[in-house]
C-alpha cells in the first residue's frame, strides 16, 4: 500500500510540474499578442505538453522535455519584452519559425508513437528515450539561440540599475532582485557532451569540489576533453541543484585579451547589466549576492603570462577564486593559474573509453582490432579519435581504407571540413600564444639557414652556431618517439639560449609534458609538428650527428667507458627511430649504417633485445658495402636474446658474402662465430669442423691472439661432444700461445674452459684451481660477463660433487653479476630451478623457471625458451607425482634420485661468445 501511495504522489508531482510549464507557456502566449509568430510557437509548446499530462500513462519520462519547453518559451517571452514585430531581427525570426516546426514534429511523434502503443497509453521510454534525447537537446539549442540573438541580458533596465549602484550598490542589486527573483539572469551554459566516455570518476571528483565551492582548474594540452569534462560538471544534477540557473559560461577565447573586455563579458555572462566596467567594483556586489558558478573555457587565452593585461586579468580572476560564494572553473592549457585551484589530473583515456569515441560517431562497421590499434597510436587523444571518426564517416571509408589512409597521410586525416574542427587549428592556437611567440624568435640569418638550397651554401660551423627557433626545437622533441631527455638538453641544444627557460614554457603551454625524465608529446601534436623532411630541418641533422658520434664510444666490457654507454638503456627507441628514419632518406650512405652497426653493440652489451632495424639489412643489395658488417653485428644480437637459429643464418649469409670477397681475416672471425652457435646448438660435429678451419686461416697469417681464442672454441665444442682429452690439449695450446704473446690477461677464458673440462673428468681439485684462476682475472679487470659464467660453472661442478648448498651459492654470485644482462640472468634462474628440482623444492622451482622464462620470451629467445618449457613441464609431473602419493621427500615418483650426473646437458656451460 505504501509503495502504491508513493507512486501515486509521484505522479501528482509529474502533473503538477507539467501543469505549471503549461501555465507560464499559457501566460506568454497571452502576453505577446503583438508578435504572431511567437504566439503561434507558444499555443503548439501548451498543447504538446497538455497532450503528454493527459494522455500519456508515462509522464514522468517527459518531464525534463516539459521543463525544456518552459525554459525556452519563458526566455523567449523575456527577450519579446518591449518589443514590436518590426523589431525583431531576420535571425530571430527564423529562430522563432524553427522552435514552432520543431515543436510541431515533436507533437506529431508522441502522437505516432501513442498510438502505436494505444493498449497502454505509454511510451517505451527505454526504446524512445534516444528520441527525447534529442528533442531535449534540440529544444536546448533553441533556448541558447534566443539567449543569444535577442540579448536578453540588455532587456533590464541598464541605465537605471547602473544609476542607483554608483549611489548605493548593495541597495540596487536588492532592489533588482526583489523585483526579478524568479527570473534566472545572464547567460545560461551550452548544452551538455552527447557522450563523456571515460570520465565519471573525474566528473564525479571535480562536481564534489563545486559543492565545497572551491576553485578548479583542469589543464591540458588542447583537445584532451577539457571543455566536454566541465560542460558535463555544469549539467550534472547535483550541480543543478545546487546552483539552479546561476550556472555561468564564458568562452574566453572569443574576446580580445584585454582587462577591459574581460570584465565586460563577466559583466554580461553573470547579468548583471553594466556596460563596460572598468574593474570588479561595481559587480562585487552582485557577484556576492548568490551562489553561482562560473566556468572560464580556454582562458589560456587571457592567462598567458606574456599578454599584454596578463597581470591585470590574472588578479580579476584570483579574486573571484575567493569569493566564498562562487565556484571558479578553469579550462586551460597553461599552468598560470590561481595558486589555490586545486587541480585534478585529466588522465589519458583508457583504450576502452578512446574506442567508445570513435564507435560512437562511426556506427557502420562494428568493433575492429584496427580502430583500437588507431587509437592507441593517437594515444587515446580524445579530440583526434572524434576527427578520425567524423572523416572516415564523411568519406564512407572501411576500416581497412581507413587504415591505408592513416598510414600515408596521419595529420591529414584528422582534418575535416571546417578547419577549426581540425588537430591543425588546435596546436596552432598554442603556437600563436604570446608566450610561445616570446620564445627565441628566429633571426634573419638562421631564416635563411633554414631553406633546404641555401643550407648547402652556408659553412657548416656556421650553421652549427644559428640559433634554433623554438617552433624548430619543438619539431626535435616531436621527432623522437620518447621525447627528448631532459638530461641532456645542454648536449643536444647547445646553441639554445635559456634552455631548461624554454622547455619549461612548453609545459607551461602544454605543449609537452615530463615523463619518466623525458620531455615528450600527445602522439597527435607529434604527428603534426614533426619534420616532413627531416633532411632540411638544421637541428634534427645537429641533433643526429651529435648521436651518431656518441655512438661511435667502442663498447667493450673489458675495457673503460663501458658503464657510460648505458645510457642506451633508456634511448633506445629513441635511437632506433632516428637510424630507421635516416637508413630511409639515403641507404647508401655509409656514416648512418656505421652508427647502426655501433647501435646494434650498444644494445648487445646494455639492453639485448631485437631490432626493427633487421629487416632493413637485410634488404640490402649482397654488393652493398656495408651489408656483411651489419649481418654480423645483427646475428650477434640475436644471439645475446638466444635465438641461435636466427644467428647462425644470418652468420651463413655473412659468411658467403666475405667469401665472395676473398677477406680471410673476416672469414675466419665468422667462423669462430658460427662453430659457437653451433655448440649451442648442439651440432658439435659442424662447429668442430669451423673451428679447425677458422684455425688455420689465423695460423696462416700469424694472428696469435685470435688463432687462441679459436682454440678455446674448439676445446669448448670438444668439452660438449665428451671428447674431454681433445678439449684439454686444445684448451692448453691456447694458453702456451697467449703466454708466448705475454698477454697473461687473455688466459681468464682458457682457465674457465680447463675448469669445465676437468670438471667432467671429476678431477675436483684441478677444475677449482683453473676456476679460481680464471676469477682471480676476471675479478682484476671487473669482467662481470666472464665473472658469472665461471660461478655458473662453479655451481654445476658443486652440484656434480652432491654440494647444492656451495652451488645455491655460486648461483646467487652469477646472479649479481648478471644484473645488468636479462639473458644471463634467465640462464642463471634456469640453473637454480634445476638445482631446486633436484632437491624437492618443486614450488620454488617452478616460480624460477616461470621467471626465467618471461625473460626469454620477453627478448625473443625461442632456443632457450624452448628448453625452459622443457624444465617447466618436468617440474610439474613432479608436483602431481607428490600430489598424487603424498610424499614431500625424495621418494616421489618421477623426481630425481640422486645428484646431477657428469657432463649432463644443463644448458651450456661455456659463456656464447658476442
Amino acid at each position: 500500500m505504501a509503495s502504491t501511495s508513493q507512486t501515486q504522489k509521484g505522479r501528482h508531482g509529474v502533473r503538477s510540474t507539467l501543469s505549471a510549464a503549461i501555465k507560464v507557456i499559457s501566460l506568454a502566449r497571452d502576453a505577446c499578442h503583438h508578435i504572431p509568430p511567437a504566439q503561434v510557437a507558444f499555443g503548439i509548446a501548451g498543447a504538446l505538453l497538455t497532450m503528454i499530462r493527459d494522455s500519456l500513462a508515462n509522464q514522468e519520462d517527459f518531464v525534463d522535455l516539459g521543463r525544456a519547453c518552459a525554459d525556452v518559451c519563458k526566455i523567449l517571452d523575456r527577450g519579446l519584452k518591449g518589443r514590436r514585430l518590426g523589431d525583431l531581427s531576420p535571425s530571430v525570426l527564423e529562430a522563432i519559425e524553427e522552435l514552432t516546426t520543431t515543436l510541431a514534429g515533436i507533437q506529431s511523434e508522441i502522437d505516432k508513437l501513442g498510438k502505436r502503443n494505444v493498449a497502454s497509453q505509454a511510451l517505451n521510454a527505454n526504446s524512445d528515450k534516444d528520441k527525447i534525447a534529442r528533442w531535449n537537446r534540440d529544444l536546448d539549442r533553441l533556448r541558447q539561440t534566443f539567449n543569444i540573438e535577442l540579448d536578453i541580458n540588455t532587456n533590464v533596465l541598464v541605465t537605471d540599475i547602473h544609476r542607483k549602484m554608483m549611489a548605493s550598490p548593495e541597495d540596487a542589486i536588492g532592489q533588482h532582485q526583489s523585483t526579478h527573483a524568479s527570473v534566472p539572469l545572464g547567460e545560461f551554459p551550452p548544452p551538455p557532451p552527447r557522450a563523456c566516455f571515460g570520465r565519471d570518476e573525474l566528473i564525479e571528483e571535480i562536481v564534489g569540489l563545486t559543492e565545497n565551492l572551491e576553485p578548479v582548474a583542469l589543464i591540458g594540452a588542447g583537445g584532451i576533453g577539457k571543455t566536454s569534462i566541465a560542460l558535463a560538471v555544469l549539467h550534472h544534477d547535483r550541480v543543478k541543484d545546487r546552483f539552479g540557473d546561476n550556472r555561468r559560461f564564458i568562452r574566453c577565447d572569443r574576446f580580445p585579451a584585454s582587462h577591459l573586455h574581460f570584465l565586460a563579458r563577466i559583466s554580461q555572462a553573470i547579468g548583471v547589466g553594466i556596460e563596460n566596467p572598468e574593474d570588479l567594483t561595481l559587480l562585487r556586489p552582485f557577484l556576492a549576492s548568490r551562489e553561482m558558478i562560473l566556468l572560464l573555457d580556454n582562458a589560456e587565452s587571457i592567462l598567458d603570462p606574456q599578454g599584454a593585461d596578463s597581470q591585470k586579468i590574472y588578479a580579476v580572476v584570483e579574486e573571484l577564486t575567493r569569493f566564498e560564494n562562487i565556484c571558479l572553473v578553469i579550462t586551460s592549457r597553461i599552468t598560470t593559474v590561481p595558486p589555490h585551484c586545486k587541480r585534478p589530473v585529466v588522465p589519458t583515456l583508457s583504450a576502452a573509453s578512446a574506442c567508445n569515441i570513435f564507435y560512437a560517431i562511426y556506427t557502420d562497421g562494428g568493433r575492429s582490432a584496427v580502430i583500437s590499434e588507431l587509437v592507441r597510436q593517437l594515444d587515446f587523444h580524445a579530440l583526434s579519435i572524434t576527427l578520425l571518426a567524423t572523416t572516415a564517416s564523411q568519406n564512407g571509408w572501411d576500416y581497412d581504407q581507413l587504415a591505408k589512409e592513416w598510414d600515408e597521410r596521419r595529420v591529414q586525416v584528422l582534418q575535416t571540413t571546417h578547419h577549426n574542427e581540425s588537430l591543425a587549428a588546435t596546436i596552432e592556437l598554442s603556437l600563436g600564444s604570446p608566450t610561445f611567440r616570446q620564445l627565441n624568435p628566429p633571426s634573419k640569418s638562421h631564416r635563411l639557414a633554414a631553406s633546404a638550397t641555401l643550407r648547402k651554401l652556408i659553412p657548416s660551423p656556421i650553421l652549427r652556431i644559428i640559433p634554433p627557433s623554438a617552433r624548430e626545437v619543438l619539431e626535435v622533441v616531436a621527432f623522437f618517439p620518447q621525447g627528448i631527455d631532459e638530461k641532456n638538453l645542454d648536449w643536444l641544444f647547445p646553441t639554445t639560449s635559456n634552455r631548461k627557460d624554454t622547455f619549461n614554457k612548453f609545459c607551461i603551454l602544454s605543449l609537452t609534458h615530463r615523463n619518466n625524465g623525458f620531455i615528450t608529446m600527445l602522439a597527435p601534436i607529434r604527428d603534426y609538428l614533426c619534420p616532413l623532411d627531416p633532411e632540411s630541418s638544421l637541428l634534427l641533422c645537429a641533433t643526429k650527428d651529435r648521436y651518431f658520434t656518441r655512438l661511435s664510444v667502442h663498447v667493450d666490457p673489458d675495457e673503460p667507458g663501458f658503464q657510460e654507454a648505458e645510457w642506451i638503456k633508456s634511448e633506445d627507441v629513441n635511437v632506433e627511430h632516428l637510424l630507421d628514419v635516416f637508413t630511409s632518406i639515403n641507404p647508401n650512405t655509409r656514416d648512418v649504417w656505421k652508427a647502426c652497426r655501433h647501435f646494434m653493440k650498444h644494445l648487445y652489451w646494455h639492453k639485448p633485445r631485437n631490432t626493427l632495424l633487421g629487416s632493413k639489412i637485410e634488404d640490402l643489395p649482397d654488393g652493398h658495402q656495408s651489408k656483411a658488417k651489419c649481418l654480423f653485428d645483427l646475428s650477434a644480437l640475436f644471439g645475446s636474446v638466444g635465438n641461435h637459429t636466427e644467428k647462425k643464418r644470418l652468420l651463413i649469409h655473412t659468411l658467403t658474402l666475405q667469401r665472395e670477397k676473398g677477406d680471410d681475416a673476416q672469414v675466419a672471425g665468422t667462423l669462430r662465430f658460427l662453430c659457437d652457435v653451433n655448440r649451442m646448438l648442439g651440432l658439435y660435429t659442424e662447429g668442430i669442423r669451423q673451428a679447425v678451419e677458422a684455425s688455420e686461416i689465423l695460423e696462416r697469417r700469424g694472428d696469435t691472439t685470435n688463432q687462441a681464442q679459436c682454440l678455446n672454441e674448439l676445446a669448448a665444442l670438444l668439452l660438449e661432444d665428451k671428447q674431454l682429452d681433445g678439449a684439454e690439449n686444445a684448451a692448453s695450446r691456447a694458453i702456451d700461445l697467449i703466454r708466448e704473446k705475454g698477454q697473461e690477461f687473455r688466459l681468464c677464458e682458457s682457465h674457465q674452459v680447463l675448469g669445465s673440462i676437468y670438471r667432467d673428468k671429476g678431477e675436483k681439485e684441478k677444475a677449482l684451481d683453473h676456476f679460481e684462476t680464471a676469477l682471480r682475472i676476471a675479478s682484476l679487470f671487473n669482467w662481470q660477463h666472464s665473472q658469472f659464467w665461471i660461478h655458473y660453472n662453479m655451481a654445476v661442478l658443486f652440484w656434480f660433487e652432491g654440494e647444492p648448498g656451495t652451488a645455491n651459492t655460486h648461483i646467487q654470485q652469477a646472479k649479481s653479476h648478471a644484473v645488468d644482462n636479462a639473458y644471463s640472468l634467465g640462464r642463471a634462474m634456469q640453473l637454480q630451478a634445476r638445482l631446486w628440482l633436484w632437491q624437492h623444492r618443486l614450488e620454488e622451482a617452478r616460480s624460477e623457471v616461470l621467471a626465467a622464462l618471461e625473460i626469454y620470451e620477453r627478448l625473443g629467445a625461442a632456443n632457450v625458451a624452448g628448453h625452459c618449457r622443457k624444465l617447466l613441464q618436468e617440474i610439474e609431473q613432479a608436483i602431481e607425482s607428490q600430489s598424487n602419493s603424498g610424499k614431500s621427500d625424495s621418494s616421489v615418483p618421477g623426481a630425481p634420485s640422486g645428484p646431477a650426473s657428469r657432463g649432463a646437458k644443463l644448458g651450456s656451460g661455456q659463456a656464447p661468445r658476442p
